[in-house]
């Protein structure tokens, strides 16, 4: 979230590295997939107008409406961690998933796989920031 500190939409929106990825995408897909690791393989709660339920692209949840800001998705994903602290304080870590495709998956790994995927993506952030601006 630290580097998209100081940016207008404009720029979160830039792509300005050989991928397709921006800020706000990267963004976007943090917040989305922090909701669903936890709240629907983890938990087991639905979200009718989202994945699983709802098909989608590959890639899907990088892509960026006219609409989306960085006020937007920022809040969105604070919102989801915020949640997301509060439904796993006091889970037994080797509780396993609700989902039924990765029951085989406990709380352990999900927190695992989500330290690596964060740390994969705050690399993606740091030199998408970097050629944006040097920061």
């Amino acid at each position: 979230m630290r580097k998209v500190d100081g940016l207008s939409d404009q720029d979160a929106r830039k792509t300005p590295t050989a991928s397709s990825l921006s800020l706000l995408g990267l963004l976007k897909h943090s917040g989305v997939w922090e909701r669903r690791w936890f709240q629907i393989i983890l938990a087991g709660h639905e979200h009718p107008d989202e994945w699983p339920a709802v098909d989608e692209e590959d890639g899907a949840d990088f892509a960026l409406g006219e609409d989306d800001t960085v006020a937007q998705w920022r809040a969105f994903y604070e919102a989801q961690i915020t949640f997301n602290r509060e439904l796993v304080e006091g889970i037994p870590l080797d509780t396993h998933c609700a989902w039924t495709k990765l029951a085989h998956r406990n709380l352990r790994w999900v927190l695992l796989h989500m330290i690596e995927e964060t740390a994969r993506h705050a690399g993606h952030a740091d030199i998408i920031r970097e050629t944006l601006d040097g920061r």
